[in-house]
Parts: structure tokens; C-alpha cells; sequence
């Protein structure tokens, strides 16, 4: 990667930002920390820029993109917000859920950006310094995970530089520390007169029902996906992947969860020793980036509990495992 640029610090270095903020408003990518994963982030307003991502990441077109914006006024300028958007957004923005709502068809957002589809999927972040770049740039962000399609999602800076250290095509990356949450955005559709949830997350079905009441569920895979997260196969490691899992053996590797860890595994790694399923959700795709190795037959995950955030952590870990 030529010309790389690694912020090893968490300060709000504002020259380092503004730099940031003109490589993506002339087009180039930029990757960004956001609370939930590492974005890839490109100006959403340009065609070239956003293709840069789809070539970059090998990702299909037909697979949207979310749009982060910096606040509020900026979101309803690109997508047309109805009553549940407006209380969802006061509630949980910034923060780690997307809106998908119709399309402004005034707003110049790039078709590749929504794969040409009516209908876009936005978010504003809760990362400090990716809110001062959008402020600086003073344009939406295209901004899909920073890693190479269907891979494990980042978490750090290193992961990101992983990733592609051996791909031109990305001038910076913002190291703003580990993801907080770890797991990628709640995905609700409110494109339609009734809501959908298109992906879990850790704001759980319970968090929106109490202000949106009961909504239909569609996380299974999509032909044609309205957000990201839809597709059967997705965050997998280069390794075979095996869920629920109940015996091990010294070819394995383990992903644990709670006191009582498999024994005889050839590495192990427990996410939430205590059984803490949002420490399980920040500490799995840096645990799996961990376990990925050759040197493992496969990854053995033991069973996650299918409640509250462990739905979002069983949805990834099932798309990861399929072949």
C-alpha cells in the first residue's frame, strides 16, 4: 500500500483530520473508526469514489452501501424521514443502528452507492473522530467495512492495514482505537409502511419495539439486499468455521464463551469468560482475526445464547460459517 498513512494516537489531531477530510472529498479512500467496525470510506456524492470501494473490497454491486452523515439535517437531505425514522433518530443516533428509508430523488448520492435501488441506508456514528471528518468534509460517507468482501470485519487499525497492505488503492487509515461495539450497525428498513429487520445488532429488537412497536424480521439472505449484511455467506474467515459446537479436538481452535471452556483445542480463546454477551460481541471478529491461521484444522465456536445481542453475534457467526 503506497503512501499509507497510520494515525497511531487517539487525539483529535485536527491536521491530521483535515487531511483526511480532502482525501475524500477529491475522491480517495480513507478508512475510518466508527464505533461498530472499521469503514471504507469514499465521498458518497461521487461515482469514481464509490466504485473505488467495490473494486477495492472485490464487493458485488448489487450489495448497497451505507451512508454516514454528520448529523440529522444532513441524513434527511439524502433520505425521506416519516414518523418512526425521526423517533428512531432521536433515540439512537449517533449510534450503532441504520435507517433504510426512501430515496430523496434530489439527492446527488452516487446509484452505485445504493445500487441503483429507491430506497438508501443511512447512519450517523458515534466515533468523535469520524464525526469531526464528516464535519470537515462536509459531505455522506460511503462506508462499508474495511475489509475485503465476505472477510472478518475490523475492529482495529491493524486489522484494516492486514487487509490490505498488499492492495493500492487506499491513501489513509485513522487508527481511532478498538471498536467499542464490535459488530456491525442494526439494520431497520422503514421504506415501507411496515418496519422490517433487515440485520441485528447490538441495539436489539427489544431497544426499537418499544418506540416503533412490533415489526417483522428478514435477516435471511436477500437476492437483491436493501443494506449490507444480507448476503448468505459474510465475515468468514479463511478456515472452515463450526457453530455450537459441544467436543473439540488438538486440530482445533476454540472461540469460548463462559466459565467452562471446551478442553483439548489446540488454542483457545474465551469471548466473556463471565458469560457477558456484549463483551462476547466487541471481543468476536478480533478473536476470530486471531484464530484464522492454517495451522487450525477449523474454528470450533461454543454455543451462544439466542438473546439480546447474541442474536447479532449468532447471525454473523452462522454467515461466517457458511460455505
Amino acid at each position: 500500500m503506497k503512501n499509507n498513512l497510520i494515525i497511531d494516537d487517539l487525539l483529535m489531531n485536527i491536521p491530521i483530520l483535515e487531511k483526511a477530510a480532502y482525501l475524500l472529498q477529491q475522491g480517495n479512500l480513507v478508512a475510518i473508526p466508527t464505533e461498530t467496525v472499521y469503514g471504507l470510506a469514499a465521498n458518497a456524492f461521487l461515482d469514481q469514489a464509490v466504485a473505488k470501494i467495490y473494486s477495492l473490497k472485490n464487493r458485488p454491486n448489487f450489495n448497497p452501501l451505507i451512508i454516514h452523515c454528520k448529523d440529522l439535517k444532513m441524513a434527511q437531505e439524502i433520505g425521506i424521514f416519516n414518523d418512526y425514522a425521526f423517533k428512531l433518530a432521536e433515540v439512537f443516533w449517533p449510534g450503532p443502528l441504520t435507517i433504510v428509508l426512501p430515496l430523496n430523488p434530489n439527492a446527488p448520492v452516487s446509484k452505485l452507492a445504493t445500487a441503483g435501488l429507491k430506497t438508501v441506508a443511512l447512519r450517523i456514528p458515534a466515533h468523535p473522530m469520524t464525526l469531526k471528518i464528516l464535519e470537515l468534509a462536509g459531505i455522506p460517507l460511503a462506508a462499508p467495512s474495511a475489509n475485503p468482501s465476505e472477510s472478518i470485519s475490523p475492529t482495529s487499525a491493524s486489522h484494516v492495514e492486514k487487509a490490505f497492505k498488499k492492495i493500492d488503492g487506499l491513501s489513509m487509515i485513522i487508527d481511532g482505537g478498538a471498536c467499542d461495539v464490535g459488530l456491525e450497525s442494526t439494520i431497520i428498513d422503514l421504506s415501507e409502511e411496515n418496519p422490517i429487520l433487515l440485520r441485528p445488532g447490538k441495539i436489539t429488537r427489544e431497544n426499537l419495539s418499544s418506540f416503533i412497536g412490533e415489526f417483522s424480521n428478514n435477516t435471511l439472505e436477500a437476492r437483491h439486499p436493501k443494506a449490507p449484511g444480507q448476503l448468505k455467506r459474510h465475515y468468514a474467515p479463511s478456515i472452515p468455521l463450526k457453530m455450537d459446537v459441544h467436543e473439540v479436538n488438538e486440530r482445533q481452535a476454540l472461540l469460548a464463551f463462559g466459565p467452562s471452556p471446551l478442553l483439548s483445542a489446540k488454542k483457545t480463546l474465551n469471548l466473556s469468560p463471565t458469560a457477558d454477551l456484549i463483551e462476547a460481541a466487541a471481543n468476536l471478529f478480533t478473536m476470530l482475526h486471531e484464530l484464522d491461521d492454517s495451522k487450525f484444522e477449523s474454528i470450533a465456536v461454543m454455543p451462544i445464547p439466542q438473546q439480546g445481542i447474541g442474536i447479532a453475534i449468532n447471525d454473523r457467526l452462522s454467515r461466517a460459517a457458511s460455505s
